[in-house]
């Protein structure tokens, strides 16, 4: 298989954002947790829009983790995001909808959304 001059290029840019990651901390990192009750809940769709969402951006500083269940089930699917220098903050009863404005509001502009913040135990 012989690839082209535009095809080794995107492969050096993909290995690039992926060493880019490894080699430090990232900027952003946004935790889904998918124990059963957050799959149960919807924590693939989450995921799977964030995903895709992040595709669309083209950063390499945003790390996105899976997690288990912290016990608060009745909140789920939850979703921790940590920004550089700051407290992580947990949001509760994410859907798609709620995943792509939590990236676009606080990873990328910096403005936490305190209505969907899971309230204290």
């Amino acid at each position: 298989m012989k690839l082209t001059v535009e095809e080794l290029h995107k492969l050096k840019e993909a290995a690039e954002k992926t060493l880019a990651l490894r080699q430090g901390e990232p900027k952003a990192k946004i935790t889904v947790h998918m124990g059963d009750c957050g799959i149960a809940a919807g924590a693939r769709d989450v995921m799977e829009a964030l995903l895709d969402a992040l595709g669309d951006l083209d950063r390499s500083d945003i790390q996105v983790l899976a997690a288990g269940c912290i016990d608060r089930c009745d909140h789920a699917p939850i979703v921790t995001v940590e920004m550089e220098g700051a407290s992580p903050i947990r949001y509760a009863k994410m859907d798609p909808e709620k995943i792509r404005r939590v990236l676009e509001q606080h990873v990328l502009e910096g403005h936490v959304q305190s209505d969907l913040v899971l309230p204290d135990a």
